[in-house]
């Protein structure tokens, strides 16, 4: 029914017809609960999903995939079922609905789009939202095996950082979604006690580049093109998005997708996991 980006226009002509998801995540030291946002004021129909509670618990990261048996119940507790199209949004416009959309995508559940402009610009055009929980009747989600394709870990990454110094050619593009200082190492990580920098070789695409900041929107698909291509960036070739816990590469992901890119994966565990390991390469250049 739909594409993986939907405008307002779209969303709001067919509401009763898809399952609307409310994805919002901000980072700990803005002290914002996204789930008492969501209580106060959502999308009409929309529930909400949590991306620090559907995660894998026995890891000590930040909102790692979860086991598809968690993900399957979560999804079905919120009235999903595998015929449905689901629409992410958030409260930012573009920002943490992509980290739900990549995880359905990495589930097999590809009916799946983001939101445009988010709860900003729904609001902004006096479309019909409401307050408190939705009533949600459970339904069976049959979920699928991870698609090994659209996700990367700690060893892949970690030998594809090895090739800078023997075989540079053979490595696979690695684009960082994190501000250019902290890819640099001039500012410091937000999460104590983590070095900055970057991984060799990889190529700084800070998140906020592919929004365009006066609307909230991620850039039209040539705007998308003409930005990666001034980046370098490759898109008819196997790449890696990575970032600082997994959020703002999805980012990535979905501008990659709507740039043309085909072989496009998320580095799950992304800063936060590499840059702890001792045995982690970090290049800092500023």
């Amino acid at each position: 029914m739909f594409g993986n980006l939907v405008s307002t226009e779209e969303l709001a002509s067919n509401l009763g017809k898809v399952k609307v998801l409310d994805g919002s995540w901000h980072m700990p030291n803005t002290n914002r609960d996204p789930y008492e946002e969501y209580l106060a004021k959502h999308i009409k129909t929309a529930g909400f999903f949590p991306i620090d509670t559907i995660k894998d618990t026995s890891v000590d990261l930040p909102h790692m995939l979860p086991a598809p048996e968690v993900f399957a119940k979560a999804v079905g507790n919120l009235g999903i079922s595998n015929d449905d199209q689901v629409v992410v949004y958030d409260t930012a416009g573009i920002f943490s609905a992509c980290r739900v959309y990549w995880t359905f995508k990495a589930f097999g559940h590809n009916r799946v789009s983001v939101l445009n402009g988010g709860l900003p610009a729904w609001i902004k055009e006096n479309r019909p939202t409401e307050s408190g929980n939705v009533d949600i009747k459970p339904v069976e989600f049959k979920v699928k095996p991870l698609d090994e394709s659209l996700v990367r870990d700690y060893k892949t990454v970690l030998a594809n950082a090895k090739l800078a110094e023997t075989n540079p050619q053979q490595q696979i593009q690695v684009l960082d979604a994190r501000p250019k200082a902290r890819f640099t190492g001039e500012a410091p990580e937000p999460r104590a006690g983590l070095s900055s920098g970057h991984m060799p070789n990889s190529i700084s695409v800070p998140f906020n580049e592919v929004i365009d900041p006066a609307k909230g929107e991620l850039l039209d698909d040539e705007s998308l093109r003409k930005l990666f291509a001034s980046k370098n960036v490759d898109l008819t070739k196997p790449m890696i998005t990575s970032c600082g816990s997994g959020i703002t590469a999805s980012i990535l992901y979905l501008a990659l997708e709507r740039a043309g890119a085909k072989d496009i994966a998320v580095y799950d565990g992304s800063w936060t996991e590499y840059a702890d390991k001792k045995d982690s390469l970090i290049i800092k250049s500023g």
